[in-house]
């Protein structure tokens, strides 16, 4: 009788198990590379920094990459892959053409960096210097530093259609931003966390141009954006204004990782629709209002919220590998 119980304890343990979600990112963790490759951390920063130096764009375009990494299949460097003639890749899909390429060349440069080094060559994925190098532009450019969660492999495939539908448009509003979020895993608090990432870098005039000139028949201009503001991207953004024109995001403190990003949208100064909705949708406005008051909370769940981040659709085991070359499948 004994044994009949012990076999059915075991036997339902083991269903308990194999009814439980493959949680992939149990096997990331602070330190992953300490044997393999003890230096890494500090190979990749002295590399980001060199290319943080060369260009300030560089913090942008770093981010951003991880973002529509992470987004589009899980934290698998995906994104970085080159099209070939059978292939049309993540990066080729129209909604990740505006990735700057400084951010491309930030990993590559950093992998090369690491790969340099005899003990670590071909030891770390792509996946984790992406990672890593996204903490350090934030750092370097004023915003909080944190301990990094290592331990993705690189994934093995990387389509243009799979990007479909997966990414956040500048039109969004509250909900079809919380739905895109939870969808990873990610609260309301974590996705106005993460919007602070536009605290940094620039946007194209055609991005935004609905909210200046033809918003609605009741007006041309968006009410909810600043009047002078407007009037200023107005002419920033003339119509049949040059495509590649540039506007900073933030237009106080551009080249800083700061909670200014939340004192601007109280101010009517969000450039997209997705920014300004976190503050005229009540739902959303408090914490808007708590972190535009007080930066320590607003850092604290910024680390929170990208540290989450980093763990969507992690890739362990055979679903993925270490690339030689950061944008080519081995």
């Amino acid at each position: 009788m004994a044994h009949f119980i012990t076999f059915l304890l075991v036997l339902s343990l083991s269903l308990t198990f194999s009814l439980l979600p493959e949680t992939a990112s149990a096997q990331l963790r602070q330190n992953y590379y300490a044997r393999t490759c003890p230096n890494v951390e500090s190979i990749v920063r002295n590399a980001v920094t060199k290319k943080f130096r060369q260009t300030f764009v560089t913090v942008p375009a770093t981010i951003r990459l991880f973002f529509h990494d992470c987004f589009v299949q899980g934290c698998d460097a995906s994104v970085i892959i080159q099209s070939t003639g059978s292939n049309k890749a993540e990066k080729d899909h129209p909604d990740n053409l505006s990735l700057a390429g400084d951010g491309f060349d930030t990993v590559i440069k950093a992998k090369q960096a690491v790969d340099a080094v005899p003990s670590c060559r071909n030891k770390v994925s792509c996946a984790d210097i992406l990672a890593m190098a996204t903490r350090d532009v934030i750092a370097l450019s004023g915003g909080p530093s944190y301990a990094v969660e290592l331990g993705r492999l690189d994934g093995l495939s990387s389509t243009a259609a799979s990007v479909n539908g997966k990414l956040p448009h500048p039109n969004f509003n509250l909900n079809q931003l919380n739905s895109m979020f939870a969808a990873h895993g990610l609260t309301q608090t974590d996705m106005i966390a993460l919007s602070a990432a536009h605290t940094v870098g620039f946007s194209h005039c055609s991005k935004f141009s609905n909210r200046i000139y033809n918003f609605s028949r009741q007006s041309a201009v968006d009410p909810t954006l600043n009047r002078a503001y407007a009037t200023q991207l107005q002419q920033m953004c003339p119509k049949n204004v040059d495509p590649r024109i540039a506007i900073n995001m933030d237009p106080n403190t551009p080249r800083a990782f700061d909670n200014v990003y939340y004192k601007n949208l109280q101010q009517g100064k969000g450039l997209f629709t997705s920014d300004q909705v976190l503050f005229t949708d009540k739902r959303s406005r408090p914490v808007v209002d708590a972190w535009a008051a007080n930066s320590n909370t607003f850092n604290s769940a910024f680390i929170t919220a990208i540290t989450k981040l980093g763990r969507v659709g992690v890739k362990t085991g055979r679903n993925g590998n270490i690339r030689r070359n950061c944008d080519a499948f081995n």
